[in-house]
């Protein structure tokens, strides 16, 4: 029925989601999630493919209802999974999240893509401190933000007990909102910026995204590579940032947009420049605009900087906006 070159790849994309889901699931759920992915497979065929994986011990069955699990030995085979497998793996979620992005700026309403950070329980007052600056600087994509306890959802990602879940709002919101309105936009890479007296001046770390199974920023933030803490308090600093280009044909109509946005709480775009010009001394292409918008995920940064840690799934699910709530209500709850 399957060649067993397919069998491995549908294998591959069946771990990955029981690995991001944290709880068992049923053929039912994962065929709908492999849908993200590109694929179709009924419930039938997913069942297939799991019984396979069981004899490999790689998922183990945990009832009828409950559905499975993914095994150490499933966790060890995603690590090694073949690379033509991974690459490519952070482009394709932004252009499934600005796909599912449904948020309307004029009726305030519709999903948003969103980063989640799960912090233990007890630190999380104490990561929330260290982030307060990043969302009064600006250093973020909006100050809305989501948060539930252990044992809920935050979108579709489970918070696991002993934890709280964080959502903050990701920049792909803004190829969202621009792709519903028919301009579409090149995500480029995620990179480290360079502040100079709160003025973006250079990329000093970047990665493509159409060459990586990681997303850039949760990269940067575990290499501890930025420094977040100093751009809030001196305006020099380090950031997590990401470029983009649009056909310089809708400059105006992005604008526009962005100023849309800002009245709802969003603000992605920290400068754009002019066609075929470079920016932050990247280059652009003939009859392009290159565009610098701001990582969704700096107060995570600015916390980690701090020696809180966290796990964070960067680029992960979809909330509804009129969920999201702002971050000084959140910050006066918790501290």
């Amino acid at each position: 029925m399957f060649s067993y070159e397919e069998i491995e790849r549908k294998s591959i994309i069946i771990l990955r989601i029981l690995n991001h889901a944290q709880q068992p699931l049923g053929a039912r759920i994962i065929a709908r999630r492999m849908r993200d992915y590109g694929i179709s497979l009924s419930e039938r065929a997913v069942r297939y493919h799991l019984q396979f994986m069981d004899q490999k011990e790689l998922t183990r069955f945990i009832g009828r209802r409950d559905g499975r699990i993914i095994t150490q030995k499933g966790i060890e085979e995603l690590r090694n999974a073949r690379v033509q497998d991974k690459v490519g793996y952070a482009i394709s979620r932004i252009e499934i999240l600005a796909y599912k992005t449904t948020f309307d700026p004029l009726r305030e309403e519709g999903m948003i893509p969103m980063n989640i950070s799960l912090f233990q329980k007890e630190r999380f007052p104490e990561a929330l401190h260290h982030m307060k600056g990043a969302f009064e600087k600006g250093l973020c994509v909006s100050d809305l933000v989501g948060l539930a306890e252990e044992g809920t959802f935050l979108g579709d990602i489970p918070v696991p007990e002993g934890h709280i879940g964080f959502a903050s709002v990701c920049s792909i919101v803004f190829n969202g909102v621009l792709l519903k309105r028919g301009i579409p936009m090149d995500s480029k890479f995620g990179g480290i910026l360079q502040l100079h007296e709160n003025t973006p001046m250079r990329f000093v770390e970047l990665i493509h995204y159409s060459g990586t199974s990681l997303d850039p920023s949760e990269a940067f933030i575990n290499a501890k590579m930025t420094r977040v803490r100093e751009a809030i308090e001196h305006g020099e600093g380090k950031i997590l940032a990401n470029f983009r280009e649009v056909a310089g044909i809708c400059r105006e109509s992005v604008e526009e947009i962005v100023e849309l946005l800002a009245k709802r709480g969003i603000r992605s775009l920290l400068t754009m420049g002019k066609m075929g010009d470079p920016i932050c001394q990247v280059n652009v292409d003939v009859n392009k605009v290159g565009m610098i918008l701001i990582g969704g995920m700096n107060p995570i940064a600015a916390a980690r900087e701090a020696g809180i840690e966290a796990e964070n799934l960067a680029m992960s699910t979809v909330m509804e906006y009129q969920d999201l709530r702002a971050f000084s209500a959140v910050y006066k709850n918790y501290t």
